[in-house]
């Protein structure tokens, strides 16, 4: 039997699924929550007091980190690189620039953004950062700021559902979306995971049937604001510096590593699908479907199986 958790972080919902009997599940549901909020107190850019605030104001000079940290920080700049730059953590000044200044939350709770737009001036880029593993340490151009907040959720669904694995053979943590399943449900071969319409949130397009792994989606719908009567989004092109023009409105990618599901499901977002094939070509099995904006699916549907698709996107 399936129990489940559930509870708010990051500004988000945090889920966590396991099978077993709940008495036995309780202490690892504790533990996963207690490493969440911790998770949450470094990686948050909008608490002042977070590891990442502290990085940020150190950029110009070399700043020792913890092992957490750190281990984020290679996988970022890995996948960096493997994205040609299009997932880039150094656009936190564009998020800024364009109202996302505060929590999701917070943004909410005003009807228009109360901020003056300006062009952020573009940042280096990622590959400018410099990072030594010897002193566990990390070099940013000065004035550079970071945002790791999206792979940070990836990062931190694969490490929550390793805390969870003691307890359980069968799980899964979902971070705002960003979701990592492990073992496979008694008497199934795979996961059912909902593919949301990007348009209406209480809506399906389509009920993925997928095995253990990383799952991510990035939408231009989701974390939207009105600013200067323009409609904002988070999803910044890095190479202008302002809300991606990608005539898709979300993907989805299943692929091993959370933080891959992450980024590259950003990366490709941003792409749109000119160059999506060469990039999910990158890392090996990687499948991926793109929402277009009348709802119809673009990706490697062969490879993914559906348990229903609406005929209007064949």
């Amino acid at each position: 039997m399936i129990e489940y958790d559930e509870f708010r972080a990051m500004n988000t919902t945090i889920q966590i699924a396991a099978e077993g009997e709940r008495e036995a599940l309780e202490p690892g549901f504790a533990l996963v929550r207690r490493f969440v909020e911790e998770a949450e107190q470094r990686f948050s850019r909008f608490r002042d007091t977070s590891e990442i605030s502290a990085l940020n104001r150190a950029a110009g000079k070399w700043f020792s980190v913890s092992e957490a940290m750190f281990s984020l920080l290679e996988e970022a700049m890995e996948v960096h690189q493997r994205t040609s730059g299009l997932f880039d953590p150094t656009i936190l000044s564009a998020l800024k620039s364009v109202g996302y200044d505060r929590s999701m939350d917070e943004i909410r709770s005003f009807d228009s953004m109360p901020v003056h737009f300006n062009f952020a001036t573009l940042s280096p880029g990622f590959d400018f950062v410099e990072l030594d593993t010897a002193r566990r340490a990390v070099w940013m151009p000065r004035d550079m700021q970071i945002d790791l907040g999206g792979i940070a959720k990836g990062w931190i669904a694969a490490r929550a559902s390793q805390v969870l694995a003691p307890f359980t053979e069968v799980g899964a943590v979902s971070a705002g979306g960003d979701m990592m399943l492990f073992g496979l449900p008694e008497g199934s071969e795979t996961w059912q995971v909902s593919l949301e319409d990007p348009r209406d949130m209480h809506q399906v397009l389509a009920v993925l049937n997928v095995g253990p792994g990383a799952l991510a989606t990035s939408s231009v719908t989701k974390r939207r604001w009105t600013q200067q009567d323009q409609i904002r989004h988070h999803i910044i092109d890095p190479r202008i510096g302002v809300p991606s023009t990608s005539p898709w409105l979300s993907v989805t990618v299943y692929t091993e590593k959370a933080t891959y599901a992450e980024a590259f499901a950003k990366a490709l977002l941003i792409a749109g699908p000119q160059r999506a094939w060469n990039l999910a070509e990158r890392v090996e099995n990687l499948q991926f479907i793109a929402v277009q904006k009348d709802g119809r699916l673009f990706g490697n549907l062969e490879i993914l199986e559906f348990h229903h698709v609406p005929e209007s996107t064949y």
